[in-house]
């Protein structure tokens, strides 16, 4: 007997309650339409210059041309010489030292500071305290770089008030704004001062969401003020920790490029080289254009590395990090 013909293939089914893509653009075109602008400025400043990373595999002179674009076409290629260069060169490592032990000092003394100040401030019933404690602390982050390590000369220079006082009692002045064993200290006390107010908000946000409910259940419990804020309030911000940690870690090789070279001549090179102020001072001091390039190029893509390792430990932890799996 002949066989019989196969049934023709039946359209996949879509699920129940979703839309075709048609209709989801159509349905959303004026989001799509408001989104635009955004999307445009995004890849005009942040995508389009990626195509520059080409500088760091050529010896790039920008004196060939007017026109950047020209430049880079008329420049010599010389490939993984810039890298190699980077990789010979000692005072690249002793920047990436200097950032490394700036960054486990901010993570170890400062991270943890922004989280103590929300529970603090949400622990105060009175909503007009709250609310003055609230500016006093975010009143530093709106101050320049500048300003900050003005306060802090006035402070702890040699002829700050910390030493004038000393010497008043018979005791020898301190200098500690060009003292290199306490830089990074002082690196990491100045953006305390500054910043750890502002980075409260988040926290706050993520504790205004907390039901009352579970407070008034585990005092019912007999909890006191503390193992309630153990087993409901750091709960309620682990996700938030967790998140604003991965990105910490993907930020660590930046630690503060404006900060760092308002005082690099006061303690020298060897005690306040970073990263990004090798790279600006190879790139726009000395005109080597293709090696500034190429360092920063590694530390953009050990940065992006250092995201992706410390979401998936994130993951591992139960939490969702800065994307799901």
């Amino acid at each position: 007997m002949p066989e019989e013909p196969a049934p023709p293939p039946t359209p996949r089914e879509r699920p129940p309650g979703r839309l075709s893509l048609r209709l989801r653009f159509r349905r959303d075109r004026v989001l799509l339409l408001m989104t635009l602008p955004a999307v445009a400025l995004l890849l005009l400043f942040n995508y389009v210059p990626i195509l520059g990373n080409i500088v760091a595999f050529q010896e790039y002179d920008p004196y060939v041309s007017d026109n950047g674009v020209v430049s880079m076409l008329h420049s010599p290629w010389v490939g993984l010489e810039n890298f190699r260069r980077i990789m010979e060169d000692s005072a690249f490592w002793d920047a990436v030292v200097n950032t490394l032990v700036l960054f486990f000092l901010q993570l170890v003394l400062f991270f943890p500071i922004p989280v103590l100040l929300a529970l603090l401030i949400n622990s105060v019933i009175r909503p007009r305290v709250r609310a003055v404690a609230q500016a006093i602390l975010y009143l530093p982050h709106f101050f320049s770089w500048v300003l900050v390590i003005a306060v802090f000369q006035q402070l702890l220079s040699g002829a700050g008030i910390l030493s004038q006082l000393l010497r008043q009692h018979g005791y020898d002045g301190l200098d500690i704004m060009t003292d290199p064993e306490t830089f990074k200290f002082l690196i990491t006390a100045q953006s305390v001062w500054k910043d750890a107010g502002w980075g409260i908000i988040v926290f706050l946000a993520a504790l205004s969401s907390v039901p009352g409910d579970l407070y008034e259940a585990a005092a019912m419990d007999g909890a006191g003020r503390l193992r309630r804020m153990w087993h409901v309030t750091l709960p309620a911000l682990r996700p938030v920790i967790a998140l604003l940690l991965v990105l910490r870690v993907g930020d660590a090789l930046t630690v503060g490029f404006e900060q760092i070279l308002l005082q690099r001549d006061s303690v020298g090179p060897g005690a306040s080289e970073v990263l990004d102020t090798f790279v600006w001072w190879n790139g726009v001091r000395n005109q080597d254009f293709g090696y500034a390039a190429a360092a920063g190029l590694v530390k953009g893509v050990v940065s992006l590395g250092l995201v992706l390792a410390a979401n998936k430990v994130a993951h591992l932890m139960g939490e969702q990090g800065v994307y799901k799996k």
